[in-house]
């Protein structure tokens, strides 16, 4: 018994360190260093783990470029090229998903 309650005690402490190393990717970081006022280490964790499921990492590297450039976005939305395209139809449905599962944060 006491080691289940050790156990227990132990994961309740180190669970929020692994959330937040977790949390620490490529969107993670550009979001909290943005400068928008209602980022924050809640909302931008939920973003990166939206992000963690629905972008692979080359795709969340580009995308964490739109919050220093925003302009970037434009141009590879209007890109003419398929992977661009392909990108930006996954950039969507992540953006899409991030807004309703981060909406409280």
């Amino acid at each position: 018994m006491k080691q289940v309650i050790y156990t227990l005690a132990i994961a309740a402490i180190l669970t929020p360190v692994f959330a937040s190393l977790a949390s620490a990717g490529p969107i993670s970081r550009a979001c909290l260093t943005s400068g928008r006022k209602a980022a924050n280490s809640s909302l931008c964790g939920c973003i990166q783990a939206v992000a963690d499921v629905a972008l692979s990492r080359r795709d969340q590297r580009m995308a964490a470029k739109f919050f220093r450039d925003p302009h970037r976005a434009q141009e590879i939305r209007q890109s003419d090229r398929a992977s661009d395209e392909a990108f930006w139809l996954r950039y969507k449905a992540f953006g899409t998903q991030a807004e309703s599962s981060c909406r409280g944060y």
